[in-house]
């Protein structure tokens, strides 16, 4: 497919999902490879970094999504008003931290470090989608392994999970 014609596509999934979609969906639908995505992606980012374009395309994960750039959100924030997303709770983020630098990782991992009992954070990051029941470790009474999604990523503005360090 012409590189022009596949940007403009692209550019169009982007626009009309409003969320992440899979790199590999976008190149299963254009009959391209992963790789032939990324490339228009990159052309489409060369465009978007010049100061006529309010827009960007972000990578979460192994998923794309089309933003506004951070320096235009003032003029939003004027017409639009945003919704403030509702903020999580200190146990519920020191809960997500946790599991965010030790997944995959048991309840009991996580209670341990934290000093208290984890249940309701876990419970409100699992409805929130920002973490999920990644499988059970191989010990008596297999405990529940967490692990972060794509959502978090998202919540964060992270690429990837290797994005956070400790300095």
């Amino acid at each position: 497919m012409e590189l022009q014609k596949a940007m403009g596509i692209i550019e169009g999934i982007l626009f009309t999902s409003g969320n992440p979609v899979k790199i590999d969906e976008i190149a299963n639908v254009l009959n391209m490879t992963c790789e032939q995505v990324l490339e228009c992606v990159k052309q489409l980012e060369i465009e978007y970094n010049k100061f006529s374009h309010g827009i960007m395309i972000s990578k979460v994960g192994s998923s794309l999504r089309l933003t506004t750039k951070p320096e235009i959100f003032p003029y939003i924030e004027k017409i639009f008003k945003p919704k403030v997303r509702s903020q999580l709770s200190k146990a519920a983020l020191e809960t997500l931290a946790i599991i965010m630098f030790k997944q995959p990782i048991t309840k009991s991992e996580i209670e341990s470090i934290r000093g208290v009992n984890s249940e309701k954070a876990l419970n409100t990051l699992l409805e929130k989608n920002l973490i999920y029941e990644k499988g059970r470790l191989n010990v008596p009474g297999r405990p529940i392994l967490y692990a972060t999604t794509e959502d978090c990523l998202d919540y964060f503005g992270l690429e990837s999970i290797d994005d956070i360090s400790i300095e």
